[in-house]
């Protein structure tokens, strides 16, 4: 089947139809808007296995992997149901008027987030239902009382289509306005850089290459009123190896490494493509172990044709670096459209001085660099760029020891992770997915979790409003029952 791409003139009236549905699509109650996310997740699961097998196709991914990925999908809709029915997520505050204070009258100020407007939401190749059409991004926003356009991925238009068609019909059922939810394709740059040029756009989410969204920034910022562009782009996920854990554990160790570089094909934003060592017995026991479990691992198809195609050219530039040796690469080469899992090592030194050594390779690869010291240790984590994760393996005495080194991570990645791996992302309140520049645009934002919801919205302050006319969230009896803070002090009242 054929998906054209969306005619640019009628990007206009797609923006407007957006802007209508906003003015009331914003006051609904969050009752409201969580009964039209629940129908959104129960359509998503009617589509059975129509949208699983569709999906297989386009995008070469297993059947357990679209299944947990629907799974996740309909629990992101589900979850931000439940956010938006209890309400508290406006963050509302309360400081009352003190109109006898000296030398100046104190005035009644309150204030909430509201929704910020028509979100525009790009499908993302590597997750073809958590991360494009009901995915986070959109669910976030949709929950934050904003209305969504997505741009279909040009690599799975079919099941991104199938789910706009869930969405639309759960639209029907519950009473949403026409323009809530628009879907649109593009397989050129020219849609989407229309979408975000718009004047009534007011938010992007975007994830995928760093070239990719730092465009998409760029023409957000260039605007005559700049949006902010939620771009999830690079990271290579560094992992530090500390040396008596690893001279402890190398085979455990190599094995959850081997593990966490070669799932789904090295294809996830958090793939751990660069680990950090010492020289020395522990770091040569590892790599045995690692080299082993690497060259027995096969080559998997990768999502699509473009994918592979990147990988293959950003490992072969890799490789081609002064002082980058190949450790080991699984026995078998592999297809065209298939990632061959590799991994190479690299000295500290060399790293340090060339910047392509610190660019993403997605797919199933990682580079082992070596330090001949402490010293050239932390200048290779000091050295490092902003990252989604990073990851220490070595137990708490160990860590003690070397007290800088969580400082160091914790200005690096928005994730810390000890004797873990940074693949797999946990969808709870507490999780953050961001990170400083470029693994996102905004350190400051989560893309997962209930806080997703935050980039959608901004504070409103209301000063000497009548009670009659402030939001429900802010007047004096409460009528939503939510948790406020009122004078400094949390509760319900």
């Amino acid at each position: 089947m054929s998906y054209s791409d969306t005619p640019l003139e009628k990007i206009d009236n797609i923006l407007q139809q957006a802007q209508v549905a906003f003015l009331s699509y914003k006051n609904f109650s969050g009752k409201k808007k969580g009964a039209f996310l629940r129908a959104v997740a129960d359509e998503i699961e009617a589509l059975d296995r129509q949208l699983i097998e569709t999906a297989m196709r386009e995008t070469n991914l297993p059947e357990a992997r679209i299944v947990t990925e629907r799974a996740r999908t309909t629990g992101h809709c589900r979850m931000f149901a439940e956010v938006v029915e209890e309400g508290s997520w406006v963050e509302a505050r309360i400081d009352t008027a003190i109109p006898d204070r000296m030398p100046v009258p104190k005035p009644d100020i309150r204030k909430m987030l509201v929704p910020i407007g028509p979100v525009v939401v790009f499908g993302a190749a590597n997750f073809p239902l958590a991360y494009s059409t009901a995915g986070g991004d959109t669910a976030a926003a949709l929950a934050a009382g904003c209305p969504v356009i997505v741009k279909a991925h040009p690599a799975h238009p079919e099941t991104s289509t199938l789910v706009a068609g869930a969405i639309f019909k759960a639209m029907q059922k519950t009473g949403m306005p026409q323009g809530t939810f628009q879907h649109v394709y593009g397989s050129s740059f020219a849609v989407g850089q229309e979408l975000v040029k718009h004047p009534l756009t007011k938010a992007v989410g975007f994830t995928g290459s760093l070239a990719g969204g730092k465009a998409l920034f760029d023409i957000a910022c260039r605007r005559p009123e700049p949006i902010p562009v939620f771009a999830e782009m690079s990271s290579i996920n560094p992992v530090i190896l500390l040396p008596e854990t690893l001279k402890r554990d190398a085979e455990v160790i190599a094995t959850r490494m081997a593990g966490s570089i070669t799932l789904g094909v090295g294809q996830f934003c958090t793939n751990p493509g660069l680990m950090i060592a010492l020289e020395g017995e522990g770091l040569d026991q590892f790599i045995q172990h690692l080299a082993k479990a690497i060259e027995e691992t096969l080559p998997g198809a990768m999502l699509h044709a473009g994918i592979a195609e990147n990988y293959h050219s950003k490992l072969k530039r890799a490789l081609e670096q002064k002082g980058v040796k190949v450790e080991a690469a699984s026995r078998s080469e592999g297809s065209a459209i298939e990632g061959r899992p590799l991994v190479a090592s690299v000295p500290a030194d060399e790293f340090l001085k060339n910047p392509t050594l610190a660019e993403e390779v997605f797919g199933p690869f990682s580079l082992i660099v070596r330090c001949s010291s402490w010293d050239v240790f932390n200048r290779t984590i000091n050295n490092l760029h902003g990252q989604l994760t990073a990851t220490i393996q070595g137990d708490a005495a160990e860590i003690k020891k070397h007290p800088s080194l969580l400082n160091m991570l914790m200005e690096k990645a928005g994730r810390l992770i000890i004797n873990g791996v940074p693949t797999g992302v946990e969808v709870c309140p507490a999780m953050m997915h961001g990170g400083p520049y470029p693994a996102t645009t905004d350190s400051r934002f989560t893309a997962v979790g209930r806080d997703a919801m935050k980039r959608f919205a901004r504070p409103v302050a209301f000063q000497n409003f009548p009670d009659e006319l402030l939001p429900d969230e802010l007047k004096e009896g409460n009528p939503l029952n939510i948790w406020r803070m009122r004078n400094n002090q949390w509760g319900k009242h």
